[in-house]
């Protein structure tokens, strides 16, 4: 009897193989065993893509290098605590478990932790998202700093020496209110603690139980470019380039540039540089004002100077005022003294100015003469006293004739003489000698169209000599083709 063990794919006497049998489920579980205890926790380094969010949280994303690309997931309840957050394009290194998904029969690498793969990487992402919010506009604002700021609210790290930095700086120049908010500057979640306390600080309403601050400063000390990468997230971006106070910059060194710095009002190079810029030197604001007040001194004791020499000019050019008042007076006197002869002078010029024009009455120069005949001979004879009469009244007559007073009267006689030919021109009864009539109604309201005639009417007819009575016969004018005189009898 053969006793030798069949060899590889074999068959036993009974036809069966010695291969070993296994369900798939072994399979898939042998082969998740084999390389979780083959590789255990691992780092791979990769560019991501494919990178996808799911409304249950957890994140799907794979890593790629030229020669092959590993699929990836990041469990929801690893992604608040990742450093990173995933991006397509972006160049990492992750740390976590190789397992499989038996489902599907692949392997994937769950992630718990990601890091930017060196600064190349870093440089790569924050060059792209600055040319983004450039692109926004979010770099154009910059606002001017507060002269003398009364509250100076401060972004930082309670712990560290930065904050120590701004205190003595803002003592030593000029003594103001500090408001800190302190803040993580690096690692998970310093970000959003940044962009918040920035936020805070805008959201403060003035004369509130908090003082809202006059300008703001956002610091921390120097480090790697990963220790500054809070300040080069997109969210703290937004946040400085919407705050409502003027914002200082003032992370890392001098010459340490982040995203911040963009968005801020005023870089500064070093926290102190930031106090210094924040708040003005008190003694230099001293001496400024030295200067400026000696320069106003200066400034009005050559005005007053130079507006002394202009009277002094002005004054050579015045004339004596009280010798010319005095003079004024004494004419006035004068004047006054003579005013009521010259009154006198002038009434009596005009008088004998009118003298000429004042001609007696003729009826009184008559009766004068005939007076002074009647006292001269009262015992003549009645003819002779009427011969006189009549040669005394012609003189008079004649006299009064050669007056100007008469001229005016011929004058005026003249000119009514034209203007009552002008009214007789003008009045209605020269027309209606002429051979027409005017027609009135019972009212005695004349009438100019045959329209306005009803039939019956009773009319008044007005001729040159007289006036007549008339009714209106016939159909209205208003009714006739044509248009006719009110057809009437006389009564």
């Amino acid at each position: 009897m053969d006793t030798t063990p069949p060899g590889p794919g074999s068959r036993a006497p009974d036809g069966a193989t010695n291969v070993p049998e296994f369900s798939v489920g072994e399979i898939s579980g042998a082969v998740r065993k084999t390389l979780e205890t083959a590789f255990g926790r691992i780092r791979v380094r990769g560019e991501i893509t494919e990178c996808k969010r799911y409304p249950s949280g957890h994140i799907y994303l794979s890593l790629k290098d030229e020669n092959a690309k590993l699929e990836s997931v990041v469990w929801k309840t690893s992604v608040p605590r990742l450093s990173v957050q995933p991006e397509n394009g972006v160049e990492v290194i992750a740390t976590g478990r190789i397992t499989t998904y038996a489902d599907r029969s692949k392997y994937q690498l769950v992630i718990d932790r990601l890091e930017y793969a060196g600064e190349g990487a870093l440089l790569a992402r924050i060059e792209k998202l600055k040319a983004k919010l450039a692109a926004e506009g979010l770099f154009e604002r910059k606002r001017d700093l507060p002269r003398l700021p009364i509250v100076v609210g401060v972004v930082t790290s309670e712990a560290g020496a930065v904050i120590q930095d701004i205190k003595t700086t803002i003592a030593r120049r000029f003594p103001r209110r500090i408001i800190l908010w302190p803040v993580p500057v690096q690692g998970l979640g310093a970000a959003e603690r940044i962009a918040a306390a920035i936020a805070g600080f805008g959201a403060l309403k003035p004369g509130g139980p908090i003082p809202r601050p006059d300008v703001l400063i956002v610091a921390r000390g120097g480090g790697s470019l990963e220790d500054l990468m809070a300040f080069n997230e997109e969210v703290v971006v937004r946040a400085a380039a919407a705050c409502p106070i003027p914002l200082i910059s003032a992370v890392g060194h001098e010459t340490d540039t982040t995203l911040i710095d963009f968005a801020s009002d005023r870089r500064a190079p070093t926290p102190t540089a930031a106090a210094e810029l924040a708040v003005p030197a008190r003694a230099e604001l001293l001496a400024g004002l030295e200067q400026t007040a000696a320069r106003l001194r200066g400034a009005a004791v050559r005005e007053v100077n130079a507006r002394h020499t202009a009277l002094l000019r002005l004054e050579k050019r015045l004339p004596d005022i009280p010798a010319r008042v005095m003079d004024y007076r004494r004419r006035l006197d004068e004047a006054g003294e003579n005013l009521p002869d010259a009154l006198r002078a002038f009434v009596r010029a005009k008088r004998e100015a009118l003298a000429p024009l004042s001609v007696p009455h003729p009826r009184t120069a008559i009766a004068a003469k005939r007076h002074a005949v009647e006292l001269l001979d009262g015992r003549r004879s009645a003819a002779f006293a009427r011969r006189l009469q009549r040669a005394q009244g012609a003189r008079a007559l004649a006299a009064f004739s050669a007056s100007p007073v008469l001229a005016l009267m011929r004058e005026k006689r003249t000119r009514l003489d034209g203007l009552s030919r002008q009214l007789e021109a003008l009045s209605y009864n020269a027309i209606l000698s002429r051979g027409f009539a005017l027609v009135r109604d019972a009212a005695g309201e004349p009438l100019t169209r045959a329209a306005d005639v009803a039939p019956g009417a009773k009319l008044t007819i007005a001729f040159a000599d007289g006036q007549v009575a008339a009714t209106a016969d016939g159909e209205s004018a208003k009714r006739k083709a044509k248009p006719a005189m009110a057809q009437g009898s006389l009564l």
